[in-house]
């Protein structure tokens, strides 16, 4: 998915100055780019290369076979050409770690090169570039395909086998550790493959998946993944060192997939310093066991690497992405027919796929009445009832079938507790005299002030966690609490170490302790939030989980709203990925949208980050009837944030067995993949700092 400004780059070229777009007409056409990594002596890049080939693209077309990550020879070439010319410094592994551990600075663009798989061609192709411009590189090697008999072939898949000289031998492999200018790095000795992570068959990545084990009906124990991950890196590095008489102290992990457990294994065993395929730079802040790396694809050339070395960390590389947000209920997806359900899946990647959004929201429970509680889940789990493990089927289809990111929505205080946890936990009290804000529908929730119940919901993201990978994590509307509560035991307890009176009347009989106790209850949640995020975060095979957290419209419209929710506009833009803004006029009681939408777009294009941030989620089903909204009302609805300069928006609920609303209707407004309009693109420009306006 293009960027918000490698869009604008490919069109200034052509149409600068262009009346279609006077926003553009002053702008400098001069580095355009984000700016370079600051020269502290410790930020550097890593360059991510697999197989280098003669006169590639010539070969893909005889073949008849794309292979997208190797490069061309002279590609490579360029590229180290350009490195030089430009003053870039590859730098060795041990510099790095040397850098990092107060030893000597790093010198101004470093980088760090990395070769991938132990490919034939990083002995005869690679090893002589290197010589001849004299830079360092780490090859990462996987040991059981360097084992493989030289009259077998090598399986990278079920569908794929290779000759085994597309790989080095042991010989090729003591040549490069012998020229003093590489350094052999564990790619795993037979973790670079897919294996069964779910009953339906999908295959995740083997080093960070708990595989399901069909014929025991189970998935592995967190034991079991363990010892298997430490046995098979264990191995690796006992096979290099008895090979080559080189220790091995890096890892590199296959498709970049990592996460807190092995990652933990992989330092125990010696391997400290670990490579993902992370984008951004390489800043003090991030440590050594996550180091990020820019990956070369076939068709790159020396102005995509050169934006490359450039590109920043927020959301996978893009800057300012536009998102396009469709919600889905697994509960329209599940259906006690094995069969049925795989159809009902089909027929939503299908409509995604043709719709092309940048995000699904999923629900990963199960709801069926909307009441906004929890009572089962979508995943395996130690404490509620699983209704379906489906979670992880239709997140990993959705994002690699019809290439969209996943976002697990999940409530944060609204679950049902099993039999054994009944009297245990506290649920949210409402004092006397209550009455719900606009919009929020009451339902139970757990006190997030009872310890007991914190832990509950944390073990309930740590199993989502665990059993699924997915993109990033929608907090329902759930996490909110009203100008009455929480007036529990917990709850006293906590207001108390704020300083303020310990029930929830006395503290709205003080104007001065009521607006304290609003601006506290929001930090505590939005904490607890940050702290699900990590547990999540933890367990993926991401450096990067994103967030979005719902937020009412009362409480955008009108700041003394604040405590009337615990929810803050500002802070939300501040603390997460995107802010879900409800915007769903029939549970406001809204009659005259246009113009209620104008009001929440004034808002937010006020707020600093408020545009970029704010994804409006409309409503697709007439609260009020269950009628659903006309397509054509949705489109309108769109348009008009547009012209508002809000690019972000998506819609609640799909019903996506009904064509509803109509995908054709929406594919123009919805899709984050073909090319803006006039309109969308000065929206874009008008969102950017400065507003478009010459600096």
């Amino acid at each position: 998915m293009q960027s918000r400004r490698h869009f604008i780059c490919s069109c200034l070229g052509a149409m600068a100055g262009c009346s279609l777009f006077p926003s553009l007409a002053s702008a400098k056409l001069i580095d355009i780019l984000p700016p370079a990594d600051p020269a502290d002596g410790k930020t550097f890049r890593v360059i991510c290369f697999h197989d280098v080939r003669d006169n590639l693209r010539a070969e893909f077309t005889a073949n008849n076979v794309i292979d997208p990550f190797a490069v061309d020879t002279g590609t490579l070439t360029s590229i180290f050409s350009w490195l030089d010319t430009n003053h870039y410094n590859p730098v060795t592994f041990g510099a790095i770690v040397a850098s990092r551990n107060g030893g000597k600075p790093l010198p101004p663009r470093a980088v760090l090169l990395t070769f991938d798989d132990g490919f034939k061609s990083h002995h005869d192709k690679v090893l002589p570039l290197l010589k001849q411009f004299k830079y360092p590189s780490v090859m990462g090697i996987v040991t059981s395909w360097i084992d493989t008999p030289s009259n077998t072939g090598i399986r990278l898949s079920d569908t794929v086998v290779v000759p085994r000289d597309t790989f080095m031998s042991w010989d090729d492999v003591r040549n490069v550790a012998a020229s003093g200018l590489v350094e052999l790095a564990c790619h795993t000795h037979d973790l670079h493959h897919g294996a069964i992570a779910n009953p339906q068959g999908n295959e995740l990545p083997a080093a960070t998946s708990h595989l399901y084990l069909k014929d025991q009906q189970r998935y592995e124990t967190d034991a079991e993944f363990e010892s298997r991950v430490r046995g098979d890196l264990g191995n690796c590095m006992r096979q290099v060192k008895q090979q080559t008489g080189v220790p091995i102290r890096a890892m590199v992990w296959p498709y970049g997939a990592q996460n807190l457990t092995v990652r933990n294994v992989s330092s125990r065993l010696g391997m400290p310093t670990q490579f993902t395929l992370e984008s951004g730079p390489n800043t003090p802040d991030i440590p050594l066991d996550r180091l990020r790396r820019i990956l070369a694809t076939y068709d790159i050339d020396v102005g995509d690497f050169e934006r490359s070395v450039r590109e920043p960390a927020q959301n996978r590389g893009q800057i300012n992405p536009v998102e396009r947000a469709v919600v889905v209920s697994l509960d329209d997806v599940y259906d006690p027919s094995p069969d049925m359900q795989e159809r009902k899946l089909g027929v939503l990647i299908e409509r995604m796929y043709r719709m092309k959004p940048s995000s699904v929201y999923l629900q990963a429970y199960s709801d069926p009445s909307r009441s906004g509680l929890a009572r089962a889940l979508y995943f395996p789990n130690r404490h509620l009832p699983m209704r379906s493990d489906l979670f992880c089927r239709a997140a990993w289809q959705l994002n690699t079938r019809a290439n969209v990111e996943v976002y697990a929505w999940m409530p944060v205080l609204a679950f049902a507790v099993p039999e054994n946890l009944n009297g245990r936990v506290e649920f949210v009290t409402a004092a006397a005299g209550s009455t719900l804000p606009p919009g929020a529908s009451g339902v139970r929730r757990l006190s997030p002030f009872d310890p007991a119940a914190r832990t509950y919901v944390r073990e309930l993201y740590e199993d989502l966690g665990k059993y699924a990978a997915f993109n990033g994590v929608l907090f329902g509307e759930d996490a909110m609490l009203s100008d009455f509560e929480d007036d529990g035991r917990h709850a006293r307890q906590t207001y108390a170490s704020w300083n303020l009176p310990g029930g929830v009347e006395q503290i709205r009989a003080n104007p001065e302790a009521m607006k304290r106790w609003g601006v506290q209850k929001t930090r505590y949640l939005m904490e607890f939030t940050k702290e699900l995020r990590q547990i999540v975060l933890d367990s993926q095979n991401s450096d990067e989980v994103l967030t979005v957290r719902t937020i009412f419209p009362d409480a955008v419209l009108d700041p003394s709203n604040d405590a009337r929710y615990a929810q803050s506009y500002p802070a939300f833009v501040s603390a997460y990925d995107f802010v879900g803004l409800l915007a769903m006029p029939s549970r406001q009681g809204i009659t005259s949208v246009d113009g209620w939408l104008d009001k929440l777009g004034r808002v937010v294009q006020a707020a600093p980050d408020g545009p970029r941030r704010t994804v409006f989620l409309l409503e697709a089903t007439d609260s009020r009837t269950g009628d659903s909204v006309p397509g054509t009302r949705l489109v309108d609805q769109m348009r008009h944030l547009r012209e508002l300069g809000m690019v972000s928006y998506g819609y609640y609920p799909d019903n996506f067995e009904h064509d509803l609303p109509s995908a054709v209707a929406l594919r123009d407004v919805m899709s984050t993949r073909q090319r803006l309009d006039p309109a969308s693109i000065n929206a874009l420009l008008k969102s950017a700092p400065g507003g478009g306006k010459q600096q």
